[in-house]
């Protein structure tokens, strides 16, 4: 079975290539040194230093692992090629909210750069699912377990 590629904005490839960095370089030593001064305490059996040394360098590894595949099926939209017609992976998007009567501003990004908190939206999720495509003045519904929701595309950027 082939993997999904992670789609990702150049922002997001750099931050993910960043953080490898960081951790590979910079935390691995640190931990190294922190179980190297556990075990120079002596009994390793009763040392909560060195289980949690040891707990933090699995959680590295583990990270490291997981950005690894995340970066080799990656797969970077070019933003600046893209469509500002219609909305895409990408895009800055401003929508009226009907239900909210507010305008809110999202960018829509793949499901592995997703984060509601900055305003990110996955082209996976239901509202990244019924923009995309979307023109300017366009009304979407998007169809929800909470309910549907009504948004009018009143502006496409590029982020």
């Amino acid at each position: 079975m082939e993997e999904k590629k992670n789609i990702l904005t150049y922002e997001g490839l750099k931050r993910y290539e960043e953080e490898l960095e960081n951790l590979k370089v910079v935390r691995r030593k640190e931990v190294a040194e922190k179980i190297k001064e556990a075990r120079a305490q002596g009994d390793l059996s009763e040392n909560a230093e060195y289980d949690a040394a040891k707990d933090e360098q699995r959680d590295i590894e583990a990270r490291i692992e997981e950005l690894e595949k995340i970066l080799k099926n990656a797969e970077v939209v070019v933003e600046e090629d893209v469509d500002l017609e219609k909305i895409s992976i990408g895009c800055r998007v401003m929508i009226h909210d009907f239900d909210f009567d507010e305008d809110v501003e999202y960018k829509i990004v793949g499901s592995t750069e997703a984060n509601s908190l900055e305003g990110k939206i996955s082209n996976e999720s239901p509202v990244g699912k019924a923009l995309i495509g979307a023109k300017k003045g366009q009304t979407v519904e998007v169809e929800t377990q909470a309910g549907t929701f009504k948004y009018k595309v009143l502006e496409i950027q590029r982020s």
